[in-house]
């Protein structure tokens, strides 16, 4: 039954890529590329560790295209969702530059045209290729100015170095220019120290908050939030509980081992801030969101301890979550005694608008 009596904004949605609708904006000369003919422009869906022998739910990892989200978000009563790839969560284990850069056009391009002009309530998040930081600037640029995405997706794994390192920076000093939107997304797990776990279940289960996690850390640590704060920050697809565990190790860890950081380029907190009353003020701001799916047990002890505005929900439809699991994850949480109703709609509505930084088409419930 169709939710009517609030807003809700799925914050992390998936689309499945039309690898012909994508190959169109490539150069016709590439398809004389061995890689064209092997294996396609870029990685399949799940690397090897997606391998196994395991059930999925019924009806999860079904390509809805435009039609089936559209009767999705009716069926749902969702207000808007942000678009992320599905293969493309493997983008950054691509080795060539220049095939990276056009990779990333190409599905920028293709989703504004197959999804974003086709119903306001689509909103996107642009593919950068992190493996070539000057050409990502440029790409993400013209993927907000030219294309109306909300930002971009950061991928967990595949680029040379942390995504607190200087390597880096041209991203989020265009990003911070634009004052947009950075996400990054889970969800290739490959160079974790999971690459022999023979158990699907236990790679996905781990691999997940391991990548964000690390991702995080190293931009907070090295000082990436406050050197560009103009840009909003999401983790998703993760879960909270490894954001309740980063900010409790790093709290500890960064007051027993602070950097002497002769060159004053990491983290300095202001006097009478650790790490958890930084993190909660810079989630106050909206500047810091991590993504939710609404049936965590310990989503509110994070609210109690960080406050509601940096947790955004997300509905990750349609991977391994279907039309009956999510109406029952938001169940939960309306239901959940120990959230408020200024924390339910902030976790379900407002948190996303705030970070997306977008407005709705449809008239208020």
């Amino acid at each position: 039954m169709a939710n009517t009596a609030r807003r809700i904004v799925d914050g992390d949605g998936h689309i499945f890529e039309d690898a012909a609708g994508i190959r169109s904006f490539l150069p016709p000369e590439w398809e004389k590329a061995s890689i064209s003919k092997m294996f396609g422009f870029w990685p399949q869906f799940g690397s090897h560790l997606f391998f196994g022998l395991n059930e999925v739910p019924p009806g999860s990892f079904v390509d809805p295209g435009v039609e089936g989200w559209r009767e999705f978000l009716d069926a749902q009563g969702f207000d808007a969702t942000v678009l992320y790839p599905s293969a493309f969560l493997h983008f950054g284990r691509i080795p060539d530059l220049d095939l990276a850069l056009g990779v990333a056009k190409a599905y920028n391009n293709w989703l504004h045209r197959d999804y974003l002009t086709q119903d306001d309530r689509f909103k996107g998040m642009a593919m950068i290729p992190l493996q070539d930081p000057q050409a990502a600037a440029l790409e993400l640029r013209r993927a907000v100015k030219e294309l109306g995405m909300c930002g971009a997706m950061l991928t967990g794994v595949g680029h040379k170095g942390e995504l607190g390192t200087k390597e880096f920076w041209p991203i989020y000093e265009e990003a911070d220019s634009l004052g947009c939107a950075l996400a990054l997304h889970a969800g290739s797990h490959a160079g974790l120290g999971l690459d022999h776990m023979n158990i699907v279940a236990g790679s996905n289960a781990l691999g997940h908050p391991l990548a964000v996690a690390i991702g995080f850390v190293s931009m907070m640590l090295n000082g990436v939030f406050d050197r560009f704060p103009n840009v909003r920050y999401g983790f998703l697809e993760a879960g909270v509980g490894w954001f309740l565990m980063a900010v409790e190790r790093c709290t500890r860890s960064f007051a027993m081992l602070p950097p002497l950081d002769p060159n004053k380029q990491y983290l300095r907190l202001p006097p009478g801030e650790d790490i958890t009353s930084y993190l909660r003020r810079l989630m106050k701001e909206g500047r810091v969101v991590v993504g939710v799916e609404g049936g965590e047990p310990n989503l509110a002890d994070a609210v109690r301890q960080m406050g509601n505005e940096g947790f955004m929900y997300s509905s990750d439809f349609p991977h391994e979550a279907t039309k009956e699991t999510i109406g029952e994850e938001i169940g939960e949480l309306l239901a959940n005694e120990a959230l408020t109703e200024d924390d339910r709609d902030a976790i379900l509505y407002r948190n996303a608008v705030r970070f997306y930084s977008f407005q709705l088409a449809t008239a208020a419930k």
